[in-house]
């Protein structure tokens, strides 16, 4: 028993430490044993924001937690490379050096277009697909019928306008954006730290191509079954609940089977407002 024990321990460590020169776009951080679970932060964010996550998932022995924290994010060295793009193909691989079997996929904001976009583009590798408020097509809420070209030319003006900033409004705005995405101050000195210690023009570059985005189209090529969790709480005073859970379930209309859950309390981090709500919708999902 103590062998196998060993043996475990050792081959957790020799995961989480593989080849990082293989996934120069992650990091990664490997705990527990048993079915993987595959969890992406958003943007900006370092990988500590599913510690809870990983608590309730992978202390058990039935799973296996991979957290990613992105290049350029959270004091993780940037790359030259374009970000996204380029941890979708080597978190590809690292599946499939890995032999996971039909992983599950768990992904928050920009890690949430990051799933979705494997989950497209690789859909024999994703068992599952759990998206934490995230869209196909984000700069298109407000302008549903807006064309690719349009959505690139509006998020390229955004990157002109956040690249013009100094430093000190640059952060100020992070800090006036966390205040509305989170409910506590302990919570949002958090994210603001990793915000702090992320590479600005990786933030940017992004940001921008997640802006660009349209998946709505895409996602019909996703074969994994998919929860979504969106919220409207902070939202509210803008439009009613119904108008924004339409936006959810209109983006993810192409995606066959897809569940839309909306949370009533929680804000864009619901991993931090209200994660007992989170593991409730994800483990009836799971089983």
């Amino acid at each position: 028993m103590l062998i196998k024990t060993i043996a475990a321990v050792a081959a957790t460590l020799m995961l989480g430490h593989a080849a990082a020169a293989d996934h120069p776009a992650f990091k990664v951080d490997v705990t527990g044993s048993g079915a993987p679970i595959i969890l992406i932060p958003g943007l900006a964010s370092s990988g500590s924001v599913w510690d809870g996550t990983v608590a309730h998932y992978c202390a058990s022995g039935k799973h296996q937690c991979h957290v990613l924290t992105l290049a350029g994010f959270a004091g993780q060295p940037a790359i030259q490379e374009p970000l996204l793009p380029a941890a979708e193909q080597q978190l590809s691989a690292y599946i499939a050096d890995n032999k996971f079997d039909h992983p599950v996929v768990i992904g928050h904001s920009l890690g949430g277009y990051l799933g979705m976009k494997l989950a497209a583009d690789h859909p024999e590798q994703v068992g599952r697909l759990v998206i934490v408020d995230s869209l196909p097509a984000l700069g298109a809420t407000q302008a549903p019928n807006i064309t690719r070209a349009q959505l690139k030319q509006m998020a390229d003006g955004m990157a002109a306008s956040m690249k013009a900033l100094d430093a000190e409004t640059f952060r100020a705005n992070q800090l006036r954006t966390l205040r509305t995405m989170i409910t506590r101050q302990e919570d949002i000195d958090r994210a603001l730290n990793a915000g702090k210690a992320s590479d600005r023009d990786t933030v940017i570059s992004s940001m921008t191509e997640l802006m660009a985005a349209d998946l709505r189209d895409d996602v019909s090529r996703i074969k994994a079954p998919t929860l979504v969790m969106g919220t409207w709480i902070a939202y509210k005073d803008y439009a009613p609940k119904e108008a924004i859970t339409a936006v959810y379930t209109t983006q993810y209309a192409k995606l066959p089977g897809v569940r839309v859950e909306m949370a009533d309390s929680a804000r864009h981090f619901i991993m931090y407002d209200d994660p007992s709500w989170m593991y409730d919708r994800i483990d009836n999902f799971l089983n």
